[in-house]
């Protein structure tokens, strides 16, 4: 047999092994909706850790909720992120958890937690700024989301 054949004998048989008759299997798991997803479960609170936790009211489905925990200073801007959570407005009460570091909470500075609201870009509606005072683990309850200015 010539080398020419040969390479084409296995150029033929690298082809054929390659190609394939059976269909790729279609993938069965879907992402279930935005507004239908919920927070995940964090899990037990590590001791390490505190946390800031309630509901959040007034968020139409399908707005993204941001939720911050920042450090301020005497003009009211925002200098450190301490921690953030986002999630999706479902049009019904909207548990959050956000999780911290108490030792990433500088002693005398004023910390808040601020939110805000939007949808297709576009800022609908914002959290009023809610100072936490100390870094301890903490149910803040119901939260009512007002529109944004």
């Amino acid at each position: 047999m010539s080398f020419r054949a040969l390479v084409m004998l296995s150029f033929a048989s690298l082809l054929v092994a390659c190609s394939s008759d059976t269909p790729k299997p279609e993938s069965t798991q879907t992402e279930p909706p935005a507004t239908a997803r919920a927070q995940p479960n964090l899990g037990p609170l590590p001791a390490y850790q505190r946390e800031l936790s309630g509901s959040l009211l007034g968020v139409p489905a399908g707005a993204e909720v941001e939720l911050a925990l920042l450090v301020i200073d005497e003009r009211s801007r925002p200098q450190r992120l301490i921690a953030s959570s986002k999630l999706n407005g479902t049009n019904q009460p909207l548990p959050f958890q956000l999780r911290f570091n108490p030792e990433s909470f500088p002693a005398g500075a004023r910390v808040e937690l601020r939110g805000r609201a939007s949808q297709s870009g576009q800022l609908i509606l914002h959290l009023p700024s809610r100072r936490i005072s100390q870094p301890t683990t903490q149910v803040l309850g119901p939260l009512q989301f007002e529109k944004a200015p």
